[in-house]
């Protein structure tokens, strides 16, 4: 027998959590057809050789929204094995939308999770009102991976209630609350895969104003939620305020909300779970009432990161600690290369220093400004785990140098190219032991890279790879993970935890969605600023080396890093049974 593709030799991890071994892995057509000794030749085969053979990752978290209206590769996630995505999340998104809404919704996107607005007009044409036309859209397109989306509250809540959706002091009525419910059926019965919403004041518009959704009653939510009950499919996501305030009360009423969502409505719950320095232990609490809703019956997860939740700042971030500075700002517009040459003359420098170090931040910027023990230059290869003498002020220390004249030269050296990474979540002891708490959990899920958002700010698209190289090879101290473990966290984990049971495993039957990696190499190259948005718009990306391919329904996206221009991935509408 011939098959369509035989990867010969490889060490198949095979997504279930269970021990690697020996294979060749057949695919014909778009599934696996044989797992083992396979006889037959392929009309293309893989030497896998020395490589592991796995599932192609399965991000549950992503924010392509709107780029995946114009873009079809979809990378960074493409190039770093990720063949499936599920976007739509925190509530944010593009249907349903009233036509006067539009410059709202880009608004909201851009000041959420940072995606040029400009980007974002020019690229989307739009073309929908409702969410079963957004999914009609988005089913003319084909990507590098397969595409699963969400009805979002905020966008949800504006089409119903106008101008009064944005507004987080008005709540909605009994007959908007119907509505709302009856369009989110609508939309789960076209294909949706879930509902989600934020409750967390960060999340605003480019204008400042917070998400609607913000203080949306018990009423509104489960009323909303109800629908997919009705339905008897989609799960639910949400990010609430609950894991960093040091509010006992905000707390109390967050987590009865939960509550009533996990035992009431009987649908799959996933929220964000991350440590802050102002309540460094509450994820801990948020982990216990998982258990206890679990044990009740309920289906709900925290959904955690694998590395620290920060910012990328630098010359080309959003993030640049000399913006508060008079004289940096009149340069700013100039070319990088030119901005560079004049702020190394020795009066430009001193002027910006001492602009720099009498500007008082608020306390939230203060981090951003002259947090110095919290800015880790980043190698070719970013340590996501840095030692304090790692930091700026480590640095200076030894070098007996004021920390924000290294800082300057760091970032004006290198042509302007330098970066710093600044971790906010998930870094309060200064180690990842207590995210590695996370990941040893049965609660949890592997989430949040938030791929496709924060465009000029950080670049956790890339988490998936970060999860195999820090957690099963390089972490030096602390507690570390079996390839096993990390690969079916992100693979048949999160493809059942959002019902897509067709895919994460490598077994006859499933889709031929497949990594062929070296596990000695696989890693994710520093954030670089690239300008390949519509409008000129630009974004931190990161390269990936050591995957020698990506599988996507039977054809390589992916090879030795490269896009392949293959682009066999689909819209998925709803479950996809096996």
């Amino acid at each position: 027998m011939t098959h369509d593709l035989v990867i010969r030799n490889g060490m198949v991890v095979d997504g279930t959590g269970g021990a690697r071994f020996a294979a060749d892995v057949a695919v014909d057509g778009q599934k696996i057809s044989q797992v083992g000794v396979v006889e037959g030749a392929g009309h293309r085969e893989i030497d896998a050789e020395g490589q592991i053979v796995s599932p192609g990752w399965v991000d549950i978290h992503t924010h392509y929204d709107g780029q995946a209206t114009w873009d079809r590769d979809l990378a960074p996630s493409s190039t770093h094995g990720v063949t499936s995505i599920v976007m739509g999340n925190c509530g944010v998104g593009f249907a349903p939308a009233q036509p006067d809404k539009h410059a709202w919704l880009i608004s909201l996107l851009e000041g959420v999770e940072d995606i040029p607005g400009t980007a974002l007009t020019e690229g989307m044409s739009w073309g929908w009102e409702s969410f079963p036309q957004y999914l009609d859209k988005l089913d003319e397109m084909s990507w590098t991976l397969d595409v699963g989306t969400q009805i979002p509250h905020a966008a949800l809540r504006t089409y119903v209630m106008g101008a009064d959706g944005a507004d987080n002091t008005v709540a909605a009525s009994h007959s908007q609350i119907e509505a709302m419910s009856q369009l989110c059926e609508q939309a789960i019965h076209a294909g949706a895969l879930g509902f989600t919403t934020s409750r967390t004041w960060v999340h605003r518009t480019s204008e400042g104003a917070q998400i609607g959704t913000l203080k949306a009653g018990a009423d509104e939510v489960l009323g909303i939620a109800a629908a997919l009950q009705r339905a008897g499919t989609g799960v639910i996501q949400l990010i609430s305020d609950a894991y960093q305030t040091t509010d006992d009360d905000l707390v109390a009423s967050e987590l009865a909300l939960l509550e009533a969502i996990a035992l009431h409505v009987h649908r799959p719950l996933s929220f964000t779970v991350q440590q802050s320095d102002e309540s460094p232990g509450r994820w801990r609490e948020l982990l216990e009432a998982i258990a206890r809703w679990r044990a009740a019956g309920a289906d709900v997860s925290a959904q955690t990161a694998v590395r620290p939740i920060g910012v990328v700042a630098g010359l080309t971030s959003t993030v640049n600690p000399l913006r508060c500075s008079r004289t940096y700002k009149a340069l700013a517009a100039l070319p990088l290369a030119e901005r560079i040459v004049r702020m190394q003359d020795p009066a430009v420098r001193e002027t910006i220093l001492n602009e720099h170090g009498s500007f008082v931040p608020s306390s939230f910027s203060a981090t951003t400004h002259s947090g110095y023990d919290r800015m880790y230059p980043m190698a070719q290869f970013p340590n996501y785990e840095p030692r304090s003498e790692d930091s700026l002020a480590g640095i200076a220390g030894r070098a007996n140098l004021p920390a924000n004249e290294v800082m300057y030269d760091f970032f004006t050296d290198n042509g302007g190219a330098n970066l710093v990474y600044l971790p906010f979540m998930n870094y309060s002891g200064g180690s990842l032991d207590d995210v590695a708490e996370m990941i040893a959990s049965p609660l949890t899920l592997s989430g949040l890279s938030d791929a496709g958002a924060h465009c000029n700010t950080l670049s956790d698209g890339t988490m998936p790879t970060t999860a195999i190289s820090h957690w099963t090879r390089d972490r030096t101290h602390g507690a570390t993970f079996a390839l096993e473990h990390m690969v079916h966290r992100q693979t048949q984990a999160t493809a059942a935890h959002v019902g897509l049971h067709d895919r994460g495993v490598v077994a006859p039957g499933y889709l031929a969605d497949l990594n062929i990696f070296d596990h000695d190499t696989i890693n994710a190259y520093a954030p670089e600023l690239v300008q390949d948005l519509p409008a000129g718009g630009t974004r931190l990306l990161q390269r990936s080396t050591g995957y020698r391919a990506t599988i996507k329904r039977g054809t390589a996206t992916v090879e030795d890093g490269e896009l392949t221009g293959e682009y066999p991935g689909s819209l998925l509408r709803g479950p996809q049974p096996l």
